[in-house]
């Protein structure tokens, strides 16, 4: 029997608003990769533009779960990870990750973005995120996400090549093989995901172009495309890069069409592009 991929996609569920869950399955899922929904929170709408929300914490339901998965004999062959609503449920992630030692152990660790963070993120949450990054495989914060697991400043100006590789090292040094780092204005006036494979030593950069609008659930987008691929297979710059082009094309469609930021890409429009799993090029050594 032909044994198809399964991730166990550890995220909120926002029922307006395409980020989390409601981007993450279909975009596995048009991958050819089985995604199966393990929600952290249940919330009315995601938190940007859409006034006050209504949301329901999932703590109490995901180590069910995981037992109901485990009895019934369901495999995974990677947990990731996204938003958390409480320290808990690190410990709920954890728990997964060691229920499947041998998944792939993917987290994004959604803490915050252009410098802030998220006002549900307290200190110690985000220091619960740090010892979950310390058990991750492959890791995908921001640069906001990134400055905070590092405890420095959130940078002002433009980074050189070298200050870029310091931080994909001493991010990798906390225990993630692979490190890629979203949304980093570089010095020679780009704008670049960065990646780190400690395995192989080597460092990479995809540039992309800057779009004139924010839209919730990029991120979430581009982590599931990234994941995706490299479950498929795919090298890692090849993986960020996949991520990047269909990222780069899904905000340009959205941007023609003119809709509310707040609604995130038009998703439904784009997925089709997935679907040929066209390979890209446009990566360099970093």
């Amino acid at each position: 029997m032909n044994k198809q991929h399964r991730v166990a996609a550890v995220h909120d569920l926002s029922g307006v608003g395409r980020c989390s869950l409601s981007v993450i399955l279909p975009t596995l899922s048009v991958m050819g990769i089985q995604a199966c929904a393990v929600p952290t929170a249940l919330m009315s709408s995601h938190t940007s533009g859409f006034g006050d929300v209504v949301m329901e914490d999932m703590t109490g339901y995901i180590p069910k779960a995981l037992k109901h998965y485990q009895t019934a004999g369901v495999d995974f062959d990677c947990i990731y990870s996204g938003f958390l609503a409480s320290g808990g449920q690190v410990d709920c992630c954890l728990d997964f990750f060691n229920a499947y030692p041998e998944a792939l152990k993917v987290v994004d660790p959604v803490m915050g973005d252009q410098g802030k963070r998220y006002r549900t993120y307290t200190d110690e949450l985000c220091r619960r995120m740090a010892e979950l990054v310390s058990a991750a495989d492959v890791i995908t914060p921001n640069l906001t996400e990134a400055s905070i697991l590092l405890g420095i400043s959130y940078p002002v100006s433009r980074l050189t090549i070298s200050e870029i590789r310091s931080m994909l090292v001493k991010l990798s040094s906390k225990g993630p093989d692979t490190v890629v780092i979203t949304s980093v204005p570089m010095m020679d006036g780009t704008s670049c995901n960065v990646g780190y494979d400690k395995k192989n030593s080597s460092f990479w950069r995809v540039p992309y172009e800057i779009i004139p609008k924010h839209y919730p659930g990029t991120g979430d987008l581009f982590a599931s495309v990234l994941t995706g691929g490299l479950i498929s297979g795919d090298s890692l710059p090849i993986a960020m890069s996949r991520a990047t082009s269909f990222l780069e094309y899904a905000i340009k469609t959205t941007y023609g069409y003119g809709t509310n930021p707040r609604e995130g890409v038009m998703l439904e429009k784009c997925l089709p592009e997935l679907i040929n799993r066209r390979s890209f090029t446009d990566y360099s050594a970093l």
